[in-house]
């Protein structure tokens, strides 16, 4: 931290845990102020919002969660998340954000898709694999995380399929 920087220190997360523990090159990349919204993340990030990873935390019927993964610039469609895992979901819903604190140990709008639980399936669209970087929360609202998209998706054990929609502008 730089001297007269006021900032609080980045919390040491689950996210953070997993990546300094397999190897892989990453960049964390520090916000001046705690971001909860893609959009938000994006500006203080300094990127555009296709390089964003936003990391959505579904439930079924049966309380199985799973994680869909799409670009800031797009919208999850959870039926193709469920048509993904070949139908061993129930219909999605999006969990709540007392949901998302409990499973994924991270507040609603900083949820990453590495270091979750074991039985929390990671699905990510397919077009994360084409971007030359992304950036993902680091489970911590005052920090984000660069890394290639090849090293997150082998790092989430994520299956790709065609889980996303271009969000439409008001």
């Amino acid at each position: 931290m730089a001297a007269g920087d006021d900032r609080r220190p980045i919390r040491r997360t689950r996210v953070l845990e997993a990546l300094e523990g397999s190897g892989v090159s990453f960049r964390l990349l520090t916000h001046s102020e705690p971001v909860y919204t893609v959009a938000a993340a994006a500006r203080q990030r300094g990127v555009a919002l296709e390089d964003m990873v936003k990391s959505i935390l579904l439930r079924d019927r049966d309380g199985r969660y799973v994680l869909g993964c799409v670009t800031g610039d797009a919208q999850l469609e959870p039926q193709a998340v469920r048509a993904a895992l070949a139908g061993s979901c129930k219909r999605l819903y999006f969990a709540s954000s007392d949901e998302v604190k409990a499973v994924t140990g991270c507040v609603q709008g900083a949820v990453a898709p590495i270091g979750l639980p074991a039985d929390v399936p990671v699905v990510c669209d397919s077009s994360i694999a084409r971007c030359r970087r992304v950036t993902i929360s680091s489970g911590d609202p005052m920090a984000g995380i660069e890394l290639d998209p090849i090293d997150l998706i082998r790092l989430s054990g994520a299956q790709l399929a065609a889980i996303a929609r271009k969000a439409t502008r008001d």
